[in-house]
């Protein structure tokens, strides 16, 4: 009884050590072993600059500039949103209420160039049922009376030699006064409207289809000349109206100038309205009524360095950043303070040095390194 208690104790101490010392076999592990870094990768420091070899500079497309302190113009930036310049757009109403008809081309659709003068469509006036009996029953009278007018100045006519001259004179006034009148009531009955374009340019919008009744004022269509629009911006500081400089508008990576037309005498919601000029191709990708930023430099100078906007990152704590190239395959993050300059480059006002190369393209992705 003895050797059996030693032997199964023994038996129970081998397969614990057996377990003990078990391995997975080939594909079976868990990937309890951490995997050894490369040395040769992007690798962020332990100082929070970033290591990155010149074949990943090249593979993500790292470009840096060279900076340069000036004197800047303080900018400001406003919300806006675009308009139609009110001597290149016009929109087209009909006098009278009717029936809409579509013109000699069919209706006009939204993006279509049309031509000043060019009918767009057609509106029978609409009329009450006794409105057009009454016309009715007046064109039959004055037609009756023509008729009756005609025959008198045939019957002076024969006797022209013991009539008057006036009196056939006046018969024929009066023949022709009813036949201007007949036209006239006539017209009345089958004449239509044309809507003609009032510019030459682009539909912006058009709100009907064939045989939609419409009122008289009702907006049918509207026509822009995308080259030719109007900016218009808000600013909350009325100070800011005698102290523009220059203005510029930022649409993707261009950079659009505009000219500065007058402010408002009266606030809209509590902002003084600023008017600016746009004109040039890049206004063909906008819209009328797009919300878009406008950065107006003041005659007021500041000292700093321009980058480009792309330049600008965020670190963990929320800080503005840049990223400065301190060695051919370094990168060191720069805390700086930075403000608005045009829309596509920033006035960096401290945090750089004038001489630092620092990474305007692929700036994103090294600030993704880990």
């Amino acid at each position: 009884m003895k050797r059996t208690l030693i032997a199964s104790s023994l038996g129970l101490l081998i397969a614990l050590t057996a377990i003990g010392f078990a391995h997975a076999g080939p594909g079976h592990d868990h990937g309890d072993a951490p995997a050894a870094p490369s040395a040769n990768g992007p690798q962020r420091q332990p100082d929070g600059s970033v290591f990155l070899p010149k074949p990943a500079q090249r593979q993500l497309g790292v470009r840096t500039i060279v900076t340069e302190a000036a004197e800047l113009p303080r900018t400001v930036e406003l919300s806006a949103k675009v308009l139609m310049d009110p001597n290149a757009g016009g929109k087209v109403q009909p006098l009278n209420a009717g029936r809409i008809e579509p013109g000699p081309r069919g209706l006009p659709n939204p993006g279509q160039v049309v031509r000043k003068g060019e009918v767009l469509a057609y509106v029978v006036p609409s009329a009450a049922p006794i409105e057009r009996s009454n016309q009715a029953a007046q064109l039959a009278e004055l037609r009756a009376a023509k008729a009756l007018a005609d025959k008198r100045i045939a019957r002076l006519q024969e006797l022209a030699d013991t009539v008057p001259r006036k009196e056939i004179e006046a018969a024929e006034s009066e023949a022709a006064s009813l036949s201007a009148r007949i036209a006239a009531v006539g017209g009345g009955l089958s004449t239509r409207e044309a809507l003609l374009a009032s510019v030459s340019g682009v539909i912006a919008s058009a709100n009907v289809v064939a045989g939609q009744v419409v009122d008289a004022r009702e907006l049918v269509f509207e026509i822009v000349d995308p080259s030719r629009l109007r900016i218009e911006a808000l600013a909350f500081d009325a100070a800011i109206a005698s102290n523009i400089g220059t203005a510029t508008m930022a649409l993707s990576n261009q950079r659009i100038p505009l000219t500065f037309i007058g402010a408002s005498r009266s606030l809209r919601e509590q902002a003084l309205p600023l008017a600016f000029r746009a004109q040039g191709a890049a206004l063909n990708q906008l819209a009328v009524g797009q919300p878009v930023r406008v950065f107006v430099q003041t005659k007021d100078k500041v000292k700093g360095i321009p980058v480009p906007v792309s330049s600008l990152m965020k670190n963990p704590a929320n800080q503005t950043v840049v990223w400065v190239k301190t060695a051919p395959e370094r990168f060191e993050p720069r805390t700086v303070t930075a403000e608005p300059l045009d829309g596509v480059n920033a006035a960096v006002t401290s945090g750089l040095e004038p001489g630092d190369r620092v990474a305007t393209q692929g700036a994103t992705l090294i600030n993704q390194v880990r």
